[in-house]
């Protein structure tokens, strides 16, 4: 079996390829693909209590957090991109990079792999949020 990996920069030198066909390499970007700006009411939050387990949220806290009303405001400034998110519980604020058409987020600290994505997709904002092996899916609406 012919294993074949794709990289959006070239591959570690480590690295060889076992067919002589390389895979073309997305296109970056670094100007905005879409229109993120603005207000993002969450409807549907798939695998989030798993992902709270992942950060070590205790029990009670995460039983609440699953039920809270979750809104995203999303702010362009030239090449700096701001997400707040609002809920009842929690407010908290980001500073993200592009990586293609994705808003990429990656929070270094005690947990491995933690970070989230973000892109806009039949006009709905996605949200995916990794911690070690989990994955939360986040699906907003925007609010008018």
């Amino acid at each position: 079996m012919v294993q074949v990996q794709s990289y959006s920069s070239s591959p570690p030198r480590h690295i060889k390829h076992t067919t002589s066909h390389t895979p073309p390499r997305p296109k970056l970007t670094t100007n905005m693909p879409e229109d993120f700006n603005g207000k993002w009411e969450l409807e549907t939050n798939e695998n989030f209590e798993d992902y709270l387990k992942a950060l070590n949220i205790d029990f009670a806290t995460r039983k609440i957090a699953v039920h809270l009303s979750q809104t995203k405001v999303l702010v362009q400034d030239g090449d700096r991109f701001q997400t707040k998110t609002l809920s009842t519980f929690r407010n908290y604020e980001t500073l993200v990079r592009w990586e293609g058409e994705v808003l990429v987020c990656t929070q270094r600290g005690e947990k491995s792999n933690r970070g989230w994505k973000l892109w806009i997709q039949s006009n709905h904002l996605h949200m995916e949020l990794t911690c070690e092996d989990k994955i939360c899916r986040q699906v907003f609406k925007r609010k008018e």
